[in-house]
Order: C-alpha cells, then structure tokens, then sequence
C-alpha cells in the first residue's frame, strides 16, 4: 500500500474534527440560573479511592434495572438524577481496576455523598490461564466479533454533550447540548442519526486575544471515537497491519478480567496514525475502553488536517489530540456510553513575540436510552449536520428549567466560576434603570 492511499484511508477520521480560527470581535455573555426541580431527585457527591482519597475521574454511576446512569467529572463530582417514581433501587458506581459498588436509593443523601472504590488485585496465575498468546489475533477476533458483543437492535439514546475552549487554565467558552442519538446495530455499515434537542452557551471572547476558536463537527466529534462502530476511523481496512501490538498489563472492571493492548504506529509510517491502550475483556473478547493519541510530530501536516480557516499572519497547530471511549453493558450486550476529545493548539501571531496556547475538551456520555423497535429515524431537516458548530447554534444561559430532568456531567468548579464571573459582569454593565437580561 503507497503512502497516497494511506493517506486517503486514515484522514476519514481527521476531518471530522476541524478548528475555525478567524478574526471576531464579538462581546457574548450570558447568566447561569439555579434549576428547579419538579418529577425527580438528585443526587450530589464525589467517587474516589478508598486509600488516597484521590477522585476517580470518569466514574460510572447507574441505577439497576433502568438506562439511566450518569459520569463523574475530572474531580470525580457527579450529579445524578433520578425519577422520584423510583423508591427502591440500588445505584453501582463502577470505574476501571476498581471492584464496584452498590448503593441503595435509601442510604443517598441529596448532597455531599461520599463513595470510595477499592482496587480490584488481580493475580498473576490467574492471567497465566488460557491466556491468548499474539495481541494483534486478539484485537483483530474482538473488532471481528462487534455483531456478537454489541447492541445488535436500532437504539434510541439521550446523551449530553459539553465542549470547552481554555485559554491556558481560563476557560473562555462553553456550549452544553441534549441529544438524541439514533445509533444503527454494531453490524450495520449506516452511519448514526442525531437530533438536536436543547444547547445552551456561554462566552468570553474578550480572553481570546481577538481570535476566535470553534469546534467543527460537534457531538459527532465523539461519536465517532466509537471504536467498535466505526474501526474505519482508526483501523481501516489494511491500515491494522501499521500497528504494533503488545500485551502491557491486565486489570478488571465489574468483576471481568481485562487484558491491556498496547499499539504504536510502526516506523518507517510517515502519515500520523495513533497510539494508545485497548482494555479488552478476555473472555468474551469485547472492548470495553480505548484511550489513545494521535502522533502529530509533523507539525505542517498536523495543521493541515485541523485548521479549516485563519488569518493570514497568523499560524495554528495542534501540539495534543488525545481520544478516550468507554462502554458499558446491560443483558450481555455492550453499546457506546462515554467518549471524550482533547485538542491543544497554539496560535502564533507573526508580528507578536509570544504565542497562545488554546485547549478544546469534547465529551458526550449516554444518559438513558431505549430499543428503537420501529427503527424511525428523524427527518433529514431535523437532524444535526457533521459540520455544525455547536457554538452558533445554542442560546444562552438563561432557561432555568432548561435541563429538567435530564443527567449532566457535572462541571468543573474552574467552569462554574467563569460562568459566575461572567453573571457579575453582566451585572455590572447593566444600567440601574434597564430591564433584566432576558
């Protein structure tokens, strides 16, 4: 296979995550009201190490017998919401390498719940038995066995969507979405569906040095992070046999021993594949997380792949692009239930003597979904385009009731500050005789 047709085949996944950078002068600030709670409660707290008391980041919290679940935030917060139909259930709290938990509904309190998980120990002798000799067998069986493992019936899911844009630590925008994902069976080569049904924002373009970064392709950008759905995007036809493959650990999640596959591009590959960690449970050879990261060392091609527009005196490349999915499983069958992107840029003024560094955080995790028996898709009019920009589609911060009952990823306290920050400017500006902001 020439370099030209490796090209073509590994850049399907790259343009679906493209940057617009371009000159605004645009002053946008909206004000984050406190939701009123109506049909359901809610349930606040933190997951973390039963030892060093660290936060598990990306912890997975679901309530039994239903879809609903929710994810801990990267301080291991999580706010979850569940129908007050819902008296007696139990919520497990699972994360990776850690033995999971289960909590009655009872013994929650509204705020302030504490949970610690314990590291699941694995032994040596039992990763010796019957254990799978080539990681390259092993990975190509368990993308071969998708239609077996994986949600095998057209899906209906909730999902909520978050990307931000920081500049250095200060965070300058936020866009927040509710989505309604129509997700194909794992074997069907159609592509999923997704609707738009609420998205909110907030930004500080004041902090951007007068440009202006937005994120093309918006939920999708995640989506297609699913690796069992879309392997195309990361292991084209051909394109596996560009990797190396190697047994690096084994860990367990939800009881289920998990062997750890490390892949690098091979040298001597000049086009930039990926690298990372495939967690794969050994028995049912199924992938239940990936985390994994683009090699971007040519600088001019990496720019190439991600900036859509700019101005002429300025240059942006990405300096990280890093990609995590995780799954989850219900009745024996997994599906998609979390997946995140972060890019970091630097834009670099030729008439200026420092430059900026930017970073893009993407995440969408399934919130509650159902069979969609009648496989009914939205019309193409009411369905979100692959080039959205979130960002100019969502309205403010202003509905207070926007959310109702539908699980968020709880925010970071640096994003809730900068939106608190942003209230008290608006605040300030505001003339004593005018009216409130709407």
């Amino acid at each position: 296979m020439d370099t030209q047709t490796i090209k073509n085949k590994s850049t399907l996944y790259y343009t679906k995550l493209v940057v617009l950078c371009f000159l605004a002068s645009i002053t946008s600030a909206f004000a984050l009201q406190q939701e009123q709670q109506e049909d359901f409660k809610q349930y606040r707290g933190e997951v973390m190490d039963a030892s060093s008391k660290k936060p598990l980041v990306f912890a997975t919290l679901s309530l039994d017998g239903t879809n609903i679940s929710t994810i801990s935030n990267t301080e291991g917060e999580f706010l979850l919401k569940i129908p007050k139909s819902e008296t007696t259930g139990t919520v497990t709290v699972s994360f990776l390498g850690y033995k999971s938990k289960s909590i009655p509904l009872a013994d929650l309190k509204p705020n302030k719940n504490k949970i610690t998980l314990e590291i699941s120990v694995t032994q040596l002798l039992e990763v010796n038995i019957n254990a799978p000799k080539d990681a390259r067998a092993l990975v190509k069986e368990t993308l071969a066995k998708k239609g077996d493992n994986y949600f095998d019936d057209p899906t209906l899911m909730t999902a909520f969507y978050r990307e931000t844009i920081k500049k250095r630590r200060k965070n300058v925008s936020l866009s927040e979405a509710v989505v309604n994902i129509y997700k194909s069976p794992y074997n069907s080569l159609r592509k999923d569906a997704v609707e738009l049904y609420k998205a909110r924002k907030s930004t500080d373009y004041s902090r951007l040095d007068t440009v202006a970064l937005k994120l093309q392709g918006g939920p999708f950008n995640t989506l297609y992070v699913d690796i069992m759905k879309y392997p195309e995007y990361i292991f084209a036809d051909g394109l596996i046999d560009y990797y190396d493959f190697s047994f690096n650990r084994s860990t367990r999640i939800n009881d289920k021993l998990i062997y750890v596959i490390q892949f690098n591009q091979r040298q001597g590959v000049s086009e930039p594949f990926y690298q990372g960690e495939l967690f794969i449970d050994v028995e049912n050879r199924t992938l239940t997380s990936a985390v994994y990261t683009l090699n971007i060392t040519d600088r001019a091609k990496a720019s190439e792949l991600f900036v859509r527009r700019k101005p002429a005196k300025v240059d942006v490349w990405p300096t990280e692009v890093a990609y995590r999915v995780d799954y989850r499983e219900k009745g024996g069958k997994w599906y998609y239930g979390y997946s995140n992107v972060l890019m970091e840029f630097k834009v670099d003024w030729k008439d200026r003597l420092f430059n900026s560094v930017y970073s893009m955080t993407a995440e969408m995790a399934v919130t509650d979904w159902e069979k969609n028996s009648s496989g009914q898709l939205p019309k193409n009019r009411e369905r979100i385009k692959k080039s959205i920009i979130l960002g100019d589609e969502a309205i403010g911060f202003s509905d207070p009731d926007f959310w109702g009952e539908y699980n968020i990823i709880e925010p970071e306290k640096s994003i809730e500050s900068a939106i608190k920050k942003i209230q008290r400017q608006l605040r300030r500006s505001k003339p004593k005789s005018g009216t409130s902001t709407p």
